[in-house]
């Protein structure tokens, strides 16, 4: 049995720092994953999805996800936004207090492989 075919329970840490959680290959048949701690008016900085889609989950705080130069979301706790491929991307914390979340970025399985 490889790494990718075992199940994992992940303690999420309490400390404003970012924490990875899942690897990719071979913990995880492609799947990563990581804990993001923001503080006030900090953002994780504009970047892509590439070849990957992504789910955020927000477990504390509020902001803004931007999505490419145009689009813009409220986020915060209790709710969850998907990313398609190929989207430029930011979070931005705007609240007085951490914004936390975690994000899932997984590889796009092409209708061929299916």
């Amino acid at each position: 049995m490889t790494s990718s075919e075992e199940a994992l329970v992940i303690s999420l840490i309490e400390t404003p720092e970012y924490q990875k959680l899942l690897n990719g290959r071979p913990q995880t048949c492609g799947m990563r994953s990581g804990r993001v701690y923001l503080e006030p008016n900090q953002s994780c900085g504009q970047h892509s999805t590439k070849d990957n889609e992504e789910l955020l989950i927000f477990l504390s705080g509020r902001g803004q996800i931007l999505i490419g130069e145009e689009k813009s979301y409220p986020i915060g706790t209790g709710k969850a936004c998907y990313i398609p491929p190929n989207t430029l991307h930011d979070v931005k914390n705007e609240g007085d207090e951490p914004l936390i979340y975690i994000y899932c970025v997984a590889p796009v399985i092409s209708k061929k492989s299916r």
